[in-house]
């Protein structure tokens, strides 16, 4: 038996507005079924445009998009009652509650049974660590809270995928720890969940799989592990002693040597060959006071600048 067949798979994709470059040019993307896929750039990169074709709320100008084995969007009527989806920040009713903004969403969904909507929207409450402020009014929420309540009004009812646009947006870092752990929990029962997220650290932590997109275009998908891997690591050196430290690293042939901080000097691995040790012993003997000497694994911010040769620029 073959894989199962990707919870989202698009060809081609692409969305040209009027006057200007492609948001999104030629997307080819597989999102594996049971995956918590990151959907990976800086911000202005196309990755709202990209959500858009694949909810049915845009047209792209030319390409296909497959959600859940269905066309999009041609299949919108059938395909979005089996998703959950936070984009661009949830739509409240501010003169509501949090509890009374959930039972109106659930109530506008015709697949879901009035009989136990107090007790799917009591959980979906719990879920998110919003029980506490279930009666306030939504416009006394901060952005956190609304990004929380979005998520839950995205899973009130079992979902096969769930579509989150910058979910942690707005949260405090307590916050932005529960819903990692949230996307797991999620992930772990079954649903595929699509993250996009311009915080590299974010997709390392919590997806197994990722995209990367740029000005548009996909840079590269694949398992997050190997992702990383396309970057060599790099030697980090913490020292008083930085401009001698540098000096003598650089005269042992290693590449792309910086001072980082105060005390650090950045530097790639050394060519095959060379043992870490030898530097290490060699700066000793040039009087060079080490406090801390490691090689460090790549991260996929290396990764983003090995493949664009630009950096992670997140404000963009």
């Amino acid at each position: 038996m073959g894989d199962p067949e990707p919870v989202i798979e698009t060809h081609g994709l692409s969305k040209r507005y009027p006057g200007g470059r492609p948001a999104v040019n030629g997307l080819d993307l597989t999102v594996p079924r049971g995956s918590v896929f990151g959907f990976l750039g800086p911000n202005g990169s196309g990755k709202t445009t990209t959500i858009r074709m694949l909810m049915g709320l845009i047209e792209p100008t030319s390409g296909t998009a497959r959600v859940l084995g269905s066309p999009m969007p041609k299949a919108v009527r059938t395909v979005l009652p089996r998703i959950g989806a936070l984009i661009e920040g949830p739509a409240l009713y501010g003169f509501l509650s949090g509890r009374d903004n959930l039972l109106r969403y659930d109530a506008a969904d015709p697949t879901a049974d009035p009989r136990t909507r107090a007790a799917r929207v009591t959980d979906a409450l719990d879920r998110v660590g919003l029980t506490a402020a279930a009666g306030k009014k939504a416009r006394a929420y901060s952005l956190g809270m609304k990004q929380r309540l979005g998520l839950a009004a995205a899973l009130l009812q079992p979902r096969e995928l769930l579509v989150l646009d910058e979910p942690t947006n707005g949260l405090d870092p307590q916050g932005m720890r529960e819903i990692r752990s949230l996307i797991r929990e999620l992930a772990s029962e079954g649903t595929t969940v699509f993250l996009s997220s311009h915080l590299l650290d974010e997709i390392e932590q919590v997806c197994s799989h990722a995209a990367v997109l740029n000005q548009g275009r996909l840079v590269v998908q694949g398992e997050v592990a190997e992702l990383a891997a396309t970057a060599r690591g790099r030697l980090a050196v913490t020292t008083p002693d930085t401009g001698a430290a540098a000096r003598l690293l650089k005269e042992r042939g290693i590449a792309g040597v910086t001072v980082a901080d105060d005390d650090r000097v950045i530097g790639e691995l050394p060519p095959e060959g060379v043992e870490l040790a030898d530097i290490n012993a060699e700066l000793v003997r040039a009087g060079v006071r080490v406090r801390g000497f490691a090689a460090e694994r790549a991260s996929l911010e290396d990764a983003f600048v090995a493949l664009t040769g630009e950096g992670f620029d997140v404000a963009g």
